[in-house]
């Protein structure tokens, strides 16, 4: 196929049109799923957008479909474009591939966090008119039925004045009824608890990976670096102390994890062969359990000296505790979060 190479991904080609209507100017990324590019409009150079183009082969283009009708859905639904969700102007099929045009973004947080906040993080004000708008956007999504499972940094574009965000990459979205059970769902750093565990989830999972999200934003470190999913619950639960055992009872996976007296089985390499090591872990459900240091709010105000920016981080790190309960069911919700006194700045 001399439009596709042998992975299915569509060639880009600097300078072709597609569908007769926008030129290629460069290339923005490439995913599991698709190539993304940004094109000009042929009939008027001033309106550029980005076009994602789906890989080609059933599976793909399946999922392709899905994430078109979600975005339909969660578009219609805000006509007036209020909450923050990326806007798709059309799709079309060309050269066998699935093409769906999106307005143009600049760049994405992980671009400016690296920019403007490299291993320190954006400024409070700037965290907090973010998480306002992706507080719009996961409100917007549960009244829609939608999960997006897959928020992060990079997944959020930023207008030039970054003034304004919005939530792209509906390519792991799901109607919330659907449910299907994965330990892998959502990128490893942002996954919550009872996804790794194989607990029914809901839009909760979203408000974790917010939290995770906001934590790394203000701090310029990643909350939950883990290595794998065992690494994952390890340093969720130094944060937060043990997994509630009515949680992990109820789980699919949780015998992976814990024994059966509720002791956490951490797989480490050992520090002397580097082999993998089992060892037992007994951590104290609830805040108590978590390990000295390591809990969110003690790293987040780690090198605040400014009266003023002491008392908004500490606010920000309640708001970040309540987003990570560990059972979903007491975690924060959008419409709450957004009375919380960091987003309204009382």
């Amino acid at each position: 196929d001399e439009y596709a190479d042998a992975e299915g991904y569509f060639r880009i080609v600097i300078g072709d049109t597609l569908n007769n209507k926008y030129r290629l100017v460069s290339t923005l990324g490439k995913g599991v799923f698709s190539v993304v590019a940004k094109a000009v409009d042929v009939d008027d150079d001033q309106r550029h957008v980005a076009v994602k183009m789906v890989r080609k082969n059933d599976t793909m283009y399946k999922a392709g479909l899905k994430e078109v009708a979600l975005l339909r859905r969660l578009n219609e639904r805000d006509p007036q474009d209020k909450k923050h969700l990326v806007r798709m102007w059309e799709t079309f099929e060309f050269r066998g591939h699935l093409c769906m045009v999106f307005e143009s973004l600049s760049m994405n947080l992980r671009d400016t966090l690296k920019k403007y906040g490299s291993g320190v993080g954006l400024n409070l004000h700037a965290v907090r008119l973010y998480a306002h708008q992706l507080l719009l956007a996961l409100s917007h999504l549960r009244k829609c039925n939608v999960i997006h499972a897959d928020l992060k940094p990079d997944n959020i574009l930023v207008n030039d004045a970054k003034t304004h965000i919005k939530l792209c990459d509906l390519g792991s979205a799901s109607d919330a009824s659907e449910n299907d059970i994965t330990p892998y769902l959502v990128s490893r750093f942002y996954r919550a608890p009872e996804v790794i565990l194989g607990l029914p989830y809901d839009f909760a999972i979203d408000m974790w990976s917010l939290a995770c999200t906001l934590f790394e934003l203000a701090t310029g470190a990643i909350l939950f670096p883990g290595r794998t999913n065992n690494h994952m619950l390890k340093l969720i639960m130094d944060a937060k102390g043990g997994m509630p055992h009515k949680l992990i009872r109820r789980s699919m996976f949780g015998a992976r994890y814990f024994d059966a007296r509720w002791a956490f089985m951490a797989v480490e390499p050992d520090r002397v062969t580097g082999k993998e090591v089992t060892r037992q872990v007994q951590y104290k459900p609830g805040a108590g359990g978590a390990a000295r240091g390591k809990g969110i709010r003690d790293r987040m105000m780690v090198g605040v000296v400014d009266k003023e920016e002491g008392k908004r981080m500490a606010q920000l790190a309640d708001l970040v505790e309540r987003m990570t309960h560990l059972n979903p069911e007491k975690r924060i919700g959008p419409s709450e979060a957004l009375r919380h006194g960091f987003i309204t700045g009382s």
